[in-house]
């Protein structure tokens, strides 16, 4: 009984090589062979020999162990086989190849043991040979599957970076330039190009290649019938297998393929939208890839590369986004930089010229502005070079005719873009742009220049109407400015200047006035009105007839300043503008004067230094904050006295402070004390501000009475001998010296400054001659003074027709060679000359 309680068949069951050993050894399921220490074979069983097809008595005494392997094995057999087998008198599991009668080769795992005599001497070696076959093609297969394993981890790894590329890439030329890196580690391909549709345009762009010389590398259109073009109209993978298949479907890429040693092109839509809905897919580009060899892609090969061109799809999907957001950012930067821009200019050639220096070459390489203003029009240009210039007068014309821009194309062979600059349904002029190629059809484009035609339309006509109003201001002004300043009167005389601001900006409304209230009481004033332009001009006119209208004898600065208050209530303009008048007894040389807001006047004496008049001050007119009180200030002026009205951009300065204003002008003020009164108000003008400042400047300088004495002092310049000339005039007539004395006296001063010009400093710009003048009852004495060096010892002083005229003219001449030379010229009042 066995341990289940059935029957024990062991004890009946008879085994098959119980009887026969022999049929055990010779044919057990491994091959046996028994050799001599050296390798001879001397016994072999059926199993070896039926694998290896060998007869026994070919093997046994006649060949090696070793013979039967093959070459390489051989080798190993001398130098490991043999040799451990020596040592550890065993081998277990030795692959080796067994090469076959018919010289097939039979893998094979061997086992051998090494017998030793009593002495320890090698006697036999047994050895043990096993099939491989079977195990060899699973372990080839097994090499396989993992090499196969390994690439795909590799293209997955490499997909992976890819991948992660194409989300770090925010353009498109980034997104192109990592899918154009893909197929080479990816694929094991030789190169690789890739193409952008341009829907504008309805193109195929060749955007970038890793070998150009392998292909048609081109830009070519949609509707094209090379095998690029295919592929993207019909959104799917395409594989040319081979050069056979490519000559049958696409002749063009034979000839590529031929050319460049490629066998299999592999052709990839870069695809966005929905993978499994073909009608929802969008194509953006397609990349090709060749491969040298023919290349037949396995099934999950041709998903990865599909895969691929998803995500390069979604990328590129997503990089035309962000650089369409990028461009119409920087066109909204770029148009409201170009508004600022042409805003910081008022003139319009100013506006015109800014206009295509901001153009080019940011956007255009050429750009022109042709205004339709004046008998002549107004054309500005920049960049290069012009096009032609027939072709593109027709097209100007034809645009403003249109009213409608004409855009440049592919093939145009002017390639300008033409837009009309339209204002309120009237064109003013055009703007032409002739830009790169791939600029020219793009949809957003057209939307960004018209974009820019309207503002810089807008633009050009504001600076056109500001033109054209401010030349109106500017004839207003100038009509308004007291053109009928008295003036002849020995009893005072009046100097007066305005510069308008340098940039050009819109007429001010700073303004001077002088009249005379009675036959012996003189007004002045100077006014700043507040704004620009004509209604500045205009509230000035008014402000100065209000002014004439309430000066009288008796209402003085103070009434005066309360009349205009209540005449701001009526005109608003005039409010808050400030005015500091005066008013002067020409018999008594008394000054009243009062200041609404206004800058101080100035006043310098014959005798002391300038100081400002501080008093008599209150708010600017119609101000409704304060003390409105009016009050008014007198001061006794000596004659020969000089008082200066100002606005205030002869002192104030951004960054500065008012005082150091003031310093400045009472020291240049002082420092012209003796000057001629004309020129005198433009000489202060020019040293404060220059021609380059942004407000505007009016002066008016009231001389008062006749100096007792005249002393001038003027620079090395002819120019300065006609203001003398004037001054010295004035002078002598308000001594009331007779017209043929006057006469004598500046012809005589004018030839002796003239000479010391000349010859005193006639190396010397800087000189400075000195003149001073006295009037007595019965003559005029003149004396001209200069320290220069004259031509050279024991030469005349003068000579020629200068001396000549001085002799003539006066009755006394005295020269005086010391520090320079000195001329002392007198003249008899009245009677005849001798």
């Amino acid at each position: 009984m066995n341990e289940t309680g059935g029957p024990d068949v062991t004890q009946e069951l008879r085994l098959p090589w119980d009887d026969d050993p022999e049929d055990l050894y010779e044919h057990a399921p491994c091959g046996y062979l028994t050799t001599l220490p050296d390798g001879t074979i001397v016994r072999v069983n059926e199993t070896f020999l039926a694998w290896t097809g060998y007869a026994r008595a070919d093997l046994i005494g006649h060949r090696r162990f070793r013979d039967l392997l093959s070459p390489g094995d051989q080798i190993y057999h001398e130098t490991h086989y043999a040799p451990l087998l020596s040592m550890q008198g065993e081998v277990q599991e030795i692959a080796l190849e067994v090469v076959r009668e018919d010289g097939r080769r039979l893998p094979t795992l061997v086992n051998a043991v090494l017998e030793r005599g009593a002495n320890g001497t090698p006697r036999i070696i047994r050895t043990m040979v096993f099939n491989a076959t079977e195990r060899r093609r699973y372990e080839r297969e097994l090499l396989a599957s993992r090499r196969a394993a390994e690439a795909s981890e590799q293209r997955v790894r490499v997909l992976q970076q890819i991948v992660a590329d194409l989300s770090a890439a925010p353009t498109e030329a980034e997104v192109a330039e990592a899918v154009l890196r893909a197929p080479e580690p990816a694929f094991d391909a030789a190169s690789s190009s890739i193409y952008l549709i341009d829907l504008d345009r309805d193109q195929l762009v060749a955007v970038a290649s890793t070998d150009p010389t392998t292909g048609n590398w081109d830009d070519m259109p949609r509707s094209s019938s090379r095998a690029v073009a295919e592929v993207a109209r019909r959104g799917d993978l395409h594989v040319v297998a081979s050069l056979a298949e490519a000559q049958q479907h696409f002749p063009d890429l034979a000839d590529s393929m031929r050319r460049s040693g490629r066998n299999t092109v592999v052709l990839l839509p870069l695809t966005t939208g929905p993978a499994d809905d073909q009608n929802g897919v969008t194509v953006l580009g397609v990349l090709a890839f060749s491969f040298r060899e023919e290349r037949a892609l396995s099934d999950g090969e041709l998903r990865v590369i599909r895969l691929l061109g998803q995500q390069a799809g979604q990328a590129l999907d997503r990089a035309r986004l962000y650089d369409d957001a990028r461009r119409r950012e920087e066109r909204a930067i770029f148009l409201a930089a170009t508004s600022r821009s042409l805003d910081e200019e008022h003139r319009l050639l100013q506006r015109a010229r800014r206009l295509v220096e901001r153009v080019v070459p940011e956007i255009a390489d050429w750009a022109a502005v042709r205004l339709q203003i004046g008998p002549a029009g107004l054309l500005e240009d920049a960049g290069g070079p012009p096009p032609d210039a027939e072709l593109l007068a027709e097209r100007i014309t034809e645009a403003v005719e249109t009213a409608e821009p004409i855009f440049a194309t592919d093939g145009d062979r002017l390639g300008c873009t033409i837009l009309p600059l339209t204002v309120r349904g009237r064109v003013l002029g055009t703007l032409s742009l002739r830009m790169a190629p791939d600029r020219r059809d793009a949809g957003a484009e057209r939307l960004f220049l018209a974009d820019l035609a309207d503002r810089a339309a807008l633009a050009c006509e504001n600076a056109r109407l500001y033109e054209q109003e401010r030349a109106i201001a500017r004839t207003l002004q100038r009509s308004l400015l007291a053109a009928d300043v008295p003036g002849g009167d020995p009893r005072f005389a009046v100097e007066t200047y305005y510069q308008a601001a340098a940039q050009d900006l819109e007429v001010g409304g700073d303004w001077f006035d002088a009249f005379l209230i009675t036959s012996s009481k003189l007004a002045v004033v100077v006014g700043d009105v507040v704004g620009r332009g004509i209604e500045a001009a205009t509230t000035m006119g008014q402000l100065r007839s209000a002014i004439r209208a309430l000066a009288s004898a008796e209402n003085g600065p103070a009434r005066l300043l309360e009349g205009l208050d209540r005449f701001c209530d009526r005109v608003e303009s005039a409010r808050m503008a400030t005015v500091v008048y005066a008013e002067v007894d020409l018999h008594s040389g008394e000054l009243a004067y009062a200041c609404a807001g206004h800058l101080p006047p100035l006043l310098h004496e014959p005798a002391g230094s300038p100081q400002y008049l501080m008093q008599a001050r209150s708010a600017p007119l119609g101000s409704r904050a304060g003390d409105r009180r009016r009050t008014e200030q007198r001061v006794r002026l000596a004659a020969g006295s000089r008082l200066l009205l100002y606005t205030d951009g002869l002192v104030e300065r951004r960054g500065r402070a008012i005082d150091r204003g003031f310093e400045l002008l009472a020291r240049e003020y002082a420092r012209r004390r003796d000057a001629p009164l004309k020129g005198l108000t433009a000489g202060l003008a020019d040293t404060m501000v220059g021609r380059d400042h942004a407000d505007d400047v009016c002066l008016l300088c009231l001389t008062l009475g006749t100096e007792e004495r005249l002393e001038r002092s003027i620079g090395a310049d002819p120019l300065q001998i006609a203001l003398l000339r004037a001054d010295l005039r004035g002078w002598l007539i308000g001594h009331s010296v007779d017209t043929d004395c006057v006469n004598a006296v500046l012809l005589a001063c004018s030839e002796a400054v003239a000479n010391a010009i000349e010859h005193g400093y006639r190396d010397d710009p800087f000189g400075v001659v000195d003149v001073a003048a006295t009037v007595s009852g019965d003559a005029v004495e003149v004396r001209v003074s200069d320290r220069g060096t004259w031509r050279g010892p024991g030469t005349e002083v003068v000579h020629g027709r200068g001396l000549q005229l001085i002799e003539d003219s006066m009755d006394e001449v005295i020269f005086d060679r010391g520090e320079g030379t000195t001329v002392t010229m007198r003249r008899h009042r009245g009677g005849d000359h001798d």
